[in-house]
């Protein structure tokens, strides 16, 4: 990240959304995850590392993984539509690059593309140490889909 744009954040009525939206995942809460930072078409989404989120090996499943990934794109997009409206996923492609093995995960969603119905976003899934190293163990690409809020 280059300058002040690790500073930026959201408007705190835009990070509230953000954080209640969040928050009525029950995936996300099952998983562990955590959202450590909300910027306008950014989003990083922490997984600390635990046996329910490893696969036989030891290594962090593809399923959290990619989980993670999709709603750190996800709340990217969120980030960048109006009140009242909802993000879904209409599809995304992710690479598995490397074993993930690590303290945590870290995903991060960029918005490359902001439409009027679709947004389009890169996805990085970073496997990250307690002494600050990071190395990329996933990337990939999605495609959101702007939907009015309805009642339920």
């Amino acid at each position: 990240m280059e300058g002040n744009e690790q500073q930026e954040q959201a408007s705190t009525e835009v990070r509230e959304r953000v954080r209640a939206s969040f928050d009525r995942q029950g995936l996300m809460a099952h998983l562990g995850a955590r959202l450590t930072r909300i910027a306008p078409g950014v989003v990083h989404i922490v997984l600390p590392a635990r046996p329910e989120v490893t696969q036989q090996h030891g290594y962090f499943h593809a399923g959290a993984t990619s989980s993670v990934a999709d709603s750190a794109g996800g709340y990217a997009a969120f980030t960048l539509f109006p009140e009242n409206t909802e993000v879904l996923t209409v599809e995304y492609k992710i690479n598995l690059l490397a074993p993930a093995l690590g303290n945590h995960l870290e995903a991060v969603g960029t918005v490359l593309k902001a439409g009027r119905t679709l947004t389009v976003c890169q996805l990085e899934v970073f496997a990250a140490q307690d002494d600050g190293t990071r190395k990329l163990v996933a990337n990939g690409q999605q495609t959101l889909i702007r939907v009015n809020r309805t009642e339920r």
